[in-house]
């Protein structure tokens, strides 16, 4: 592909990510507008993004334009708890008739719900379509690193853990129910594990601590893991001429299943363990392509360049059979449902003092940007996205409905207050209350932001986001 190329359709998925952000905004901020109109509101502008317009037209009253700041937008609505010194507008000079406080509740409320109603529009379309499972299946540890909180507490290669917590699992990655998660989210300073060991009817009951990958303070923290990965059988893909796999005959889609009689369960295993041999030759079973068996010696040999390189077998591994890439087709209600849950359960998580997820693990719009953009580079990416769209909404519904000023929810709480006390809540106090408000939710913007943009140097951005920002 030449460089011409390249460039053009990574500025082709840069516009794709930009335009379902503002599809995501512009429903949301619809739902605003809609309201105001049945409701008979004042309404001055219909922006997209925030700061002065780069692009502006007046129509029947309403200017709809197009902000310099790319993050989120608003329908200005002077009667509702006003936010000139957010959106950029003028104060107006003349009294406006008062609306009720039901009112403004619809208003408010009309927001979250249209986005809602999108996510819920964009899980119908993926129970048509489909979307990748991207499920590790299986619950079966493959390696345990040496000297790691797992080896420490006695968990093995081959050992099937079953609950953490006393919660039972499903899978080893892909789900809030799988290990990974279980082990992510986990609170406390134990992990206690019920595993099913090869040869025996017995549970076995463990308990480890957990370690954090370290990170720069420009990073996000690490998040926990306990030094195992997921079995996955050992399938040869290629081979390299004259190397020592070719020399035994090893061939494509033969699957190494012992290795000197001990069973083998991941290609992590694998390497550790001709590592802790000093590279000798090591016995293989073999399990051929059409089910046949028969056992090898193979010796590793150190290549000639680059130099100080480890002895090597020259095989090339078949590393897709471990992750359920199937297209699924999940009901939208519990697409709707599974992403509130996870809301919940990162939400809680956030607040926990006995949690290691944080507010620096929350992502803002550069790191959605980034997560969409490299959603499209995969196969399947559409039908990621779409997924992704289901996700999102509903954050973005669920977050503007805290009751923080400045969000609908905030809104939604002055109405109340107005409707207990019978007057609104005076507008000097209230107003200086929204720029502290809006001035900290920037802040915060700012500082996940950098996040985003840290996780980019050093880790490479592997930490899992969840959470995404209101408008």
């Amino acid at each position: 592909m030449s460089t011409f190329t390249t460039i053009l359709q990574v500025i082709l998925l840069i516009l794709v990510v930009l335009t379902v952000f503002n599809i995501i905004i512009f429903v949301h901020e619809l739902g605003h507008f809609w309201a105001a109109k049945w409701r008979g509101l004042q309404i001055d502008r219909f922006q997209i993004w925030f700061g002065k317009p780069i692009w502006s037209k007046t129509v029947n009253g309403v200017q709809y334009g197009l902000g310099w700041i790319p993050a989120g937008g608003f329908v200005a609505l002077p009667q509702m708890a006003p936010m000139e010194a957010l959106e950029g507008g003028e104060k107006h000079t003349h009294p406006l008739p008062a609306i009720t406080p039901l009112d403004k509740i619809i208003v408010a409320f009309a927001g979250p719900l249209f986005s809602m109603l999108l996510a819920l529009a964009a899980a119908v379309i993926v129970w048509q379509v489909g979307k990748p499972a991207d499920f590790i299946p299986s619950q079966k540890i493959g390696y345990v690193m040496p000297d790691s909180p797992a080896a420490k507490a006695g968990l093995l290669p081959g050992d099937t853990i079953t609950e953490i917590n006393g919660e039972p699992v499903s899978g080893f990655a892909g789900s809030l129910n799988s290990i990974t998660e279980r082990i992510v989210l986990s609170r406390g300073k134990q992990i206690n594990y019920t595993v099913m060991r090869p040869g025996s009817s017995v549970p076995v009951l463990l308990e480890s601590g957990f370690e954090t990958e370290k990170s720069h303070w420009y990073q996000r923290r690490g998040l926990r893991q306990i030094g195992i990965d997921t079995a996955s059988p050992a399938i040869v893909h290629s081979v390299m001429p004259n190397s020592p796999a070719a020399d035994v005959g090893l061939s494509k889609g033969d699957r190494i299943v012992t290795m000197d009689g001990q069973p083998l369960y991941s290609l992590m295993q694998f390497s550790q363990y001709l590592k802790e041999q000093g590279w000798k030759t090591v016995r293989l079973g073999i399990e051929n392509a059409d089910g046949s068996k028969r056992e090898v010696e193979l010796t590793p040999e150190r290549p000639l360049r680059p130099e100080g390189t480890n002895p090597m077998v020259g095989i090339q591994w078949d590393f897709a059979s471990e992750v359920d890439t199937r297209i699924v087709r999940p009901a939208p209600i519990k697409q709707v449902t599974d992403s509130l849950h996870m809301m919940w359960i990162t939400i809680t998580s956030v607040i926990a003092k006995d949690s290691n997820i944080g507010v620096d693990h929350l992502s803002g719009p550069v790191g959605i940007g980034t997560m969409m953009f490299s959603f499209l580079q995969m196969e399947d990416g559409w039908r990621r996205i779409l997924a992704f769209m289901v996700l999102f909404n509903v954050n973005l519904a669920v977050l503007n409905m805290l009751p923080f000023p400045v969000l609908d929810g905030g809104h939604i709480t002055l109405a109340i207050l107005e409707k207990i006390f019978g007057r609104p809540v005076k507008a000097k106090p209230l107003e200086v209350l929204q720029t502290i408000c809006a001035l900290l939710l920037m802040s915060l913007m700012l500082f996940v932001t950098s996040k985003d943009i840290g996780d980019k140097f050093g880790r490479g951005g592997k930490q899992n986001q969840e959470i995404v920002f209101p408008e």
